[in-house]
């Protein structure tokens, strides 16, 4: 999706909020400021959770964000919020990075044989767990720990990542296999 287009169902911007993408677009250094400060806490802690435990790349992400819509600002039509339209950009970069760091690392550089048990995601949504879930994704090498967050946080298939690093589907999912075994043998203290 491009960063002037939005979600079926999002808000639409307010008067306020097209106000100062005018006085934005019209090199406003004050209202530029606004436009900032107003999201600049809410894309970082968007990127934050999505790029756990990599927090070095955070603050880089979130000023990526904001040059890009920066630029893009003239073609924002107002069909959603500008926090959602923000959002939207910050999805494409946490995806390209995503991208970016799986074709960085090479897809068999870690042979591990999995177990055949199937991995189950649901436990990610409990509350409970997600400290335990961050730590052993932490330790994770890079390789595993993006492929599982691209995969099951960011909802990401196979085919689409292997499309967009590169590589085949097939050579995706025995990543994926690999990574949920590291996992596995991790959480269970193997």
């Amino acid at each position: 999706m491009h960063p002037s287009e939005t979600q079926p169902g999002a808000e639409n911007a307010t008067a306020p909020e097209l106000a100062l993408v005018r006085a934005v677009v019209q090199r406003d250094r004050k209202a530029t400021a606004d436009f900032v400060a107003a999201h600049a806490d809410a894309i970082f802690s968007y990127l934050s959770r999505r790029l756990f435990p990599r927090e070095e790349v955070v603050e880089d992400l979130t000023q990526e964000v904001f040059l890009n819509a920066l630029e893009s600002l003239p073609a924002f039509r107002g069909d959603s919020s500008l926090r959602s339209w923000l959002i939207g950009i910050a999805r494409h970069k946490v995806q390209d990075y995503y991208r970016q760091r799986l074709r960085e690392v090479a897809l068999d550089e870690f042979e591990i044989e999995p177990s055949g048990e199937p991995f189950d995601v649901d436990w990610i949504q409990e509350a409970q767990l997600a400290d335990r879930v961050r730590s052993v994704l932490s330790g994770l090498p890079d390789a595993y720990r993006h492929a599982l967050l691209w995969k099951y946080w960011e909802k990401c298939s196979a085919a689409e990542m292997g499309r967009r690093i590169g590589k085949t589907e097939k050579a995706v999912e025995r990543l994926l296999a690999r990574s949920r075994e590291h996992f596995r043998r991790r959480w269970n203290g193997e």
